[in-house]
């Protein structure tokens, strides 16, 4: 069995994965892991996918911070303001 090649493609999957998706995968994790009703190995698997799905969405929302950043940054490199992300003034 070689594990290294199935977490590899682990990897890739979730890269392919909208952060929705994402989000949604690492909430079912997380839910079967609270139940307590899943082997050890199995465990184990999950959380290691589980924190491959965070590591990935913590990434998206990241490359979205600096995205939001720029925006509100003028064209000389200084903050022009910023917006509220709920729309209020």
């Amino acid at each position: 069995m070689d594990e290294g090649n199935g977490s590899a493609e682990h990897a890739a999957n979730i890269e392919q994965m909208s952060f929705e998706q994402a989000l949604t995968a690492l909430e079912s994790i997380v839910q079967q892991l609270e139940r307590g009703d899943v082997p050890l190995d199995e465990s184990i698997s999950l959380y290691e996918r589980g924190e491959q799905l965070r590591g990935a969405c913590q990434k998206r929302l990241d490359a979205a911070q600096a995205r939001i950043e720029k925006i509100v940054t003028g064209a000389d490199g200084k903050p022009s303001g910023t917006t509220p992300l709920d729309g209020a003034s």
